[in-house]
């Protein structure tokens, strides 16, 4: 195992505390694990932007450490909403904690999961006793006006990634793409079960003041 030091490393990524693209700067370093887990290596940086620090965690299962740390603290990840049934949560917070063990093969085939449970919760169910396929129910839900055109295409990417890491063809998931499908799925239950209830509760508040009397809108 290589025993170079951290301290003074740079490394880019975004920060969590000002979330702008950085080279982080290692100030200090602990190593442990051994026997009966990977060894792992702690690094204390500091954001090339703000200066505020954060932790950086390293895994070693060979001989040298993996080159792609990953910040344990400040956690980046806010709570889905409650208004998301609470069975979707679960697959996509299983999905971060597949990234978050930097299995991004693995987040992509929970990010499908998640994509399927939508669509199911959605009311796009199988007929006839036949399960529907996943791009039949995707595009159920646009005809049904549930997503428009763009998300429509984001739910086939992300159907498409899932695909990726459901079957083996030599061809692993990249960080990058595990990243981008956790951020477009999460958008997608933002969507469906967040904005869109606000806005409806926002149309019925607002006719309401009509009727009332309240609504100023033609002055």
């Amino acid at each position: 195992m290589s025993d170079t030091s951290r301290v003074r490393t740079t490394f880019p990524l975004v920060c969590p505390h000002c979330e702008k693209p950085t080279l982080a700067t290692v100030t200090s370093e602990a190593r442990g694990g051994g026997v009966n887990e990977p060894l792992y290596l702690l690094e204390l940086a500091e954001c090339g932007n703000c200066f505020d620090p954060f932790l950086l965690i390293e895994e070693n299962y060979g001989d040298e450490w993996d080159g792609d740390p990953l910040v344990i603290w400040p956690k980046q990840q806010r709570p889905l909403s409650l208004n998301v049934p609470e069975a979707l949560r679960r697959e996509h917070e299983e999905a971060r904690q597949c990234f978050s063990s930097k299995t991004y093969t693995a987040t992509a085939v929970m990010v499908r999961r998640t994509l399927e449970g939508v669509c199911l919760d959605q009311g796009m169910a199988s007929s006839g006793g036949r399960p529907t396929p996943l791009f039949k129910m995707l595009e159920q839900m646009k005809d049904e006006g549930k997503i428009d055109g763009q998300l429509f295409e984001w739910a086939q990417e992300l159907r498409v990634l899932g695909n990726q890491g459901a079957h083996f063809t030599g061809t692993s998931v990249s960080r990058e793409d595990a990243a981008d499908g956790l951020a477009l799925a999460e958008a997608l239950l933002d969507y469906l079960y967040v904005f869109s209830a606000q806005f409806t509760a926002f149309k019925a508040r607002r006719a309401k003041a009509k009727e009332d009397g309240q609504d100023s809108s033609s002055d």
